[in-house]
């Protein structure tokens, strides 16, 4: 599993994974206030995907 953050086409690409690219915002010149809404939705991802691969597990957090 390889989870890209925006770079769609320009990240290389190995054979036989599964890739995920999320776009989410540069934090860079974000507001204190963005970038917590930013770091929400990341860890919001990470949530489903993590119920996705280890459906047995509760995620950490």
């Amino acid at each position: 599993m390889v989870v890209t953050l925006g770079c769609g086409d320009a990240c290389p690409v190995r054979p036989g994974r599964r890739y995920l690219d999320w776009e989410l915002p540069d934090l860079a010149g974000l507001d204190i206030q963005s970038a917590r809404a930013v770091r929400d939705a990341l860890t919001a991802r990470i949530d489903v995907l993590v119920r996705e691969l280890l459906p047995d597990r509760t995620p950490i957090g």
